[in-house]
């Protein structure tokens, strides 16, 4: 086995739009950081389009020619973001009330999958990467429902910012190690 070769999720001639998303997220999480008066119900639909974006960019990953290893996780992932998207999207009330919550299934949703994608490709150089970066989203999922238990919403507020960002890299980082290795004859 050709361990320069592995990665844990597979490669995809699609790793840009990956990038772009993550690059997205980025841009939101530090726009919401610096100016946190644009308030708690805007956060909420920009984060459903946000999700709305991934949901779709996951679904042509998955769909495409050269799709991904575990390609069935990423049609959960991106109906799971589609369908949270689109409730943040569909009513400014519902979305500030449940907001919290939503954000909470997401990061722990992908804090399970990423647990589970380390511990399936131990072999690779850098699976714990993966591994503290799932135990890092569990906990954020978990801050989540807390927060929204509370309904302090100074601290979903600073979650949601520090979320974006958090997960914008992680995306950004994910993007790379789809990246197709060229094989030295200018083939992916």
């Amino acid at each position: 086995m050709n361990l320069s070769k592995f990665n844990l999720v597979g490669y995809s001639k699609s790793w840009w739009l990956i990038l772009i998303a993550g690059i997205v997220m980025v841009l939101c999480g530090f726009a919401y950081w610096f100016w946190p008066g644009a308030g708690y119900a805007i956060a909420s639909q920009i984060f459903g389009w946000v999700l709305i974006l991934a949901g779709v960019i996951q679904l042509i990953v998955a769909a495409g020619p050269h799709y991904p290893k575990g390609w069935g996780w990423w049609i959960a992932g991106g109906m799971i973001d589609l369908f949270v998207g689109f409730m943040l999207v569909r009513s400014i009330m519902l979305s500030e009330f449940v907001f919290p919550y939503f954000l909470a299934l997401i990061f722990i949703y992908w804090g399970i999958t990423t647990i589970i994608s380390s511990v399936s490709g131990h072999r690779g150089k850098y699976w714990w990467l993966y591994l503290v970066n799932g135990i890092l989203l569990l906990l954020i999922g978990f801050f989540f429902l807390e927060a929204g238990w509370v309904q302090n919403m100074m601290m979903v507020s600073f979650l949601t910012s520090l979320a974006f960002i958090y997960w914008g890299f992680s995306l950004c980082m994910l993007s790379y190690d789809l990246k197709p290795i060229s094989d030295g004859n200018g083939d992916e």
